[in-house]
């Protein structure tokens, strides 16, 4: 039996240009060493741009994609309250083996062990000891907003 398929509905993918992807040995070009937020970090810039901007008196209408990245924002961001999001950077970024976007991938993924962490983030596997990456973890696990 020889079915015939409809043409596709979506465009091509374009490959990206150059070398890039996060995998055991990150490769992430002019971006290598870019600051990079957390899901939780990126809720509370934008709530805090927001705040200024409603407070400006000029009547301000939010766009759909923003209300949309704030909505998923809220729902998966794992560090809700101002200090404790100060917190988690702080003990992020006194890990200075690891890059910036590793620290910002830990930080919003919340992993529950070395294991799943080196699963999720492949280029941490020769840069943190299990032992050291689950003491990270187990101390985020402290900060975290566990209420609803």
């Amino acid at each position: 039996m020889n079915v015939q398929l409809p043409p596709p509905t979506h465009r091509k993918r374009v490959l990206p240009q150059g070398e890039l992807e996060a995998a055991s040995t990150l490769k992430l070009g002019a971006d290598q060493n870019t600051h990079t937020l957390s899901l939780s970090e990126a809720r509370l810039v934008i709530n805090k741009v927001l705040e200024n901007k409603r407070r400006g008196g000029k009547k301000y209408e939010e766009p759909e994609n923003l209300t949309k990245t704030l909505d998923y924002l809220e729902v998966f961001a794992r560090f809700k309250d101002e200090e404790n999001i100060k917190a988690v950077e702080r003990l992020l970024n006194s890990h200075t083996e690891l890059e910036m976007f590793e620290r910002s991938q830990l930080g919003s993924l919340c992993c529950d062990n070395a294991e799943e962490a080196k699963s999720l983030i492949p280029s941490l596997q020769n840069k943190i000891s299990d032992g050291d990456l689950q003491e990270l973890l187990d101390e985020l696990t402290k900060l975290r907003n566990f209420t609803e």
